[in-house]
């Protein structure tokens, strides 16, 4: 049997769903990244406001090179990251407490390891392109699918897109390409939704990405099945800030 269960801590708003006896071991997990993170900006602000790549220095704690390197791959700021390498560490932590079933979304972005099939919906807020989810299939290893928007909620998008969505074993590279493939997606014409998901694609460890902006939807590379199933608002994971 799995639980859900859904926790804020100052600007961040988590779902995690698993079995009861790993929702702690998430929680911790999670409580544990954002202090790390947070000591790390104190001695730091560039980290914490650049919009470029980031070379952290020799002595940073593994999940700031793990930003940096993820946002390097993208061509985006480390904190692009954030999200997916907070929601990544704690699906990490309940795998080897022995969880078999462990979901974490981290305001959009989601971490995955999964026994049993589960559906995942795709919100693009007020885009025609509506009650659609990926069938997500059980894996060996943990995965993310990743949303950034220009449209939906506080996220800093360069774009026009109402969803950007990237699909990868690494979480942290998903959430990075997604704001990535956000930015790039600065008109709902196909030549520049083609060209934003093959530069996305071409990233080595992205599996897939799917773009809505308005009513079009443009996909690229691995992803899910795609299936109709309502989507409720009322179960997103909804942040106001990454911090």
């Amino acid at each position: 049997m799995v639980v859900r269960t859904h926790f804020e801590i100052e600007e961040t708003a988590v779902t995690i769903v698993s079995e009861p006896e790993f929702i702690h071991i998430a929680r911790d997990s999670i409580f544990r990244a954002r202090e790390e993170v947070k000591r790390f900006i104190r001695t730091d602000q560039t980290f914490l406001h650049t919009l470029e790549p980031y070379d952290p220095p020799s002595d940073a704690p593994p999940i700031i090179r793990r930003m940096c390197e993820a946002s390097r791959m993208a061509g985006v700021g480390p904190m692009a990251a954030i999200a997916g390498v907070i929601a990544e560490e704690a699906v990490q932590a309940m795998v080897e407490k022995g969880a078999r079933q462990a979901i974490v979304d981290n305001g959009g972005d989601i971490a995955l390891f999964l026994s049993e099939p589960v559906d995942v919906g795709l919100y693009a807020g007020e885009s025609s392109v509506r009650n659609l989810a990926f069938r997500c299939r059980p894996r060996d290893s943990i995965f993310g699918i990743c949303t950034s928007s220009g449209t939906v909620g506080p996220s800093i998008s360069f774009g026009t897109s109402d969803a950007a969505t990237v699909i990868s074993e690494n979480v942290a590279l998903a959430d990075a390409c997604a704001t990535r493939l956000g930015n790039l997606v600065t008109s709902d014409a196909d030549d520049v939704l083609k060209d934003s998901l093959a530069a996305i694609c071409a990233i080595a460890g992205v599996e897939g990405a799917i773009v809505v902006v308005g009513n079009k939807i443009a996909i690229k590379g691995s992803v899910p099945q795609l299936i109709e199933s309502e989507v409720r608002t009322k179960d997103i994971a909804k942040r106001d800030l990454a911090f």
